[in-house]
């Protein structure tokens, strides 16, 4: 009887430990979560802060911008020195001017004209 009572006597020694250990390191689980969730806070708060500084200089260089441009024109491009370019358009050359007439074979393609252009 005597040993009964010793091995239930451990067992709750043993239960009581295993539930303060659990709850010692549940509590410090919560604690960890509580400061990340405090720090993110502020760091999003400082972020936010950063957000509206760096929308309000956007909107400066925009107005600026806008106030800038409404300045340039032809002469004024021409007296810092630009110059108009003309454009060279790049075009595909018809399969008769590669000296292939359609119906003709190149290796194992037929060369058919297209009657679309």
């Amino acid at each position: 009887m005597a040993r009964e009572g010793a091995i239930n006597n451990n067992i709750e020694k043993l239960s009581l430990h295993f539930i303060l250990l659990s709850f010692g390191v549940l509590a410090l689980l919560y604690l960890i979560f509580l400061g990340n969730m405090v720090k993110n806070i502020v760091e999003r708060r400082s972020l936010e802060a950063r957000a509206v500084s760096l929308s309000n200089e956007v909107r400066n260089l925009e107005v600026t911008y806008l106030s800038l441009s409404k300045g340039v024109d032809l002469p004024m491009s021409y007296s810092m020195g630009f110059k108009e370019t003309k454009a060279t358009f790049v075009s595909r050359k018809s399969v008769n001017s590669l000296g292939l007439n359609s119906g003709e074979t190149f290796g194992n393609t037929e060369i058919a004209k297209n009657n679309d252009l």
